[in-house]
């Protein structure tokens, strides 16, 4: 399979984020097209990572299917055969878009990222130790980091262009969306997180915490969107390893992660753009950890 930095699909262009290119089918529909770039740090790396697009798309696929009847959402296939007998003109691109691609339906984005918070750790940590709060809300004294949250936090947080999202408080996201909206957002991500929690348990995983995305489509309903419980969008432990009191390995990019941090106290670089080339061996290692956490989720191989 090929790897991905960039695509040139013969389709309109409307959007590129860190890993993700988003073109226009038609009024209704959207392909989103998961590349294998990579950032961590907040700064994109100039190489790709085998695999990578493939294992975000459908670790959201395997979720997509999986709650249906629970939520409404908005993918219409990942299947690359079925994408390109909607879209004829994909077909002489079949190799760029395989198992990378899905086809989706169009929304208005909400401008609030869903966050839900089921352990402690990373910025909540952080938040916590200095003030004993999480998006300015008081929580009970004496938590340790990577404790279990019963039950889960749901903290909002505004979608940022570039850097880190800024977590906000429900009172300030009823203010951006309106009460009834924050209310259906918050009980979807719960229900969400809920049946994810459970089923990546049961298969050696635990999601700590996650953020999810919506939109409201054209008939009025709000819908889930963009990727979900993927190892970029979530903080995914391993269940046989996880010990309250300290940090807890990633599942996902930590061997880049290392590496960079290494680059970075031996003063090779400052932790801006561009990032440092990276070895081969971090490259690869950080591939076989997408394909694991693939495998961890769904209890099968990724076959494309």
């Amino acid at each position: 399979m090929t790897t991905m930095l960039s695509s040139d699909l013969p389709l309109t262009k409307i959007g590129r984020g860190k890993v993700r290119d988003i073109y226009a089918v038609d009024d209704d529909r959207l392909l989103l097209l998961t590349t294998d770039r990579i950032s961590a740090f907040d700064v994109v790396m100039g190489e790709t990572i085998p695999m990578k697009g493939a294992v975000l798309t459908q670790i959201s696929a395997y979720w997509f299917n999986k709650l249906e009847g629970i939520v409404p959402h908005h993918m219409i296939s990942a299947d690359t055969d079925e994408i390109i007998a909607a879209v004829p003109a994909l077909k002489p691109h079949r190799a760029e878009i395989l198992g990378r691609a899905m086809l989706s339906r169009r929304t208005t984005v909400f401008p609030i990222e869903c966050v839900i918070r089921g352990y402690l750790s990373g910025s909540a940590w952080k938040e916590y130790a200095g003030s004993g709060t999480l998006a300015g809300e008081k929580l009970k004294a004496g938590l340790v980091e990577s404790e279990k949250l019963e039950p889960a936090i749901f903290s909002p947080a505004t979608k940022a262009e570039t850097g880190h999202d800024e977590n906000i408080t429900i009172a300030k996201m009823r203010e951006a969306v309106g009460d009834e909206t924050a209310y259906t957002l918050e009980s979807m991500t719960r229900a969400i997180y809920t049946l994810g929690e459970e089923l990546a348990r049961e298969q050696g995983i635990i999601i700590a915490d996650t953020k999810f995305e919506f939109g409201r489509d054209k008939d009025g309903r709000i819908i889930l969107i963009d990727e979900v419980m993927t190892p970029d969008s979530s903080r995914f432990w391993a269940v046989d390893t996880y010990k309250p009191g300290q940090p807890q390995a990633s599942f996902d990019k930590q061997p880049l992660r290392d590496y960079l941090d290494i680059e970075r106290r031996a003063g090779r670089w400052n932790g801006d753009a561009p990032p440092p080339p990276l070895p081969a061996s971090v490259v690869d290692a950080t591939s076989k950890r997408y394909l694991e956490a693939y495998r961890r989720v769904t209890g099968t191989e990724l076959k494309i």
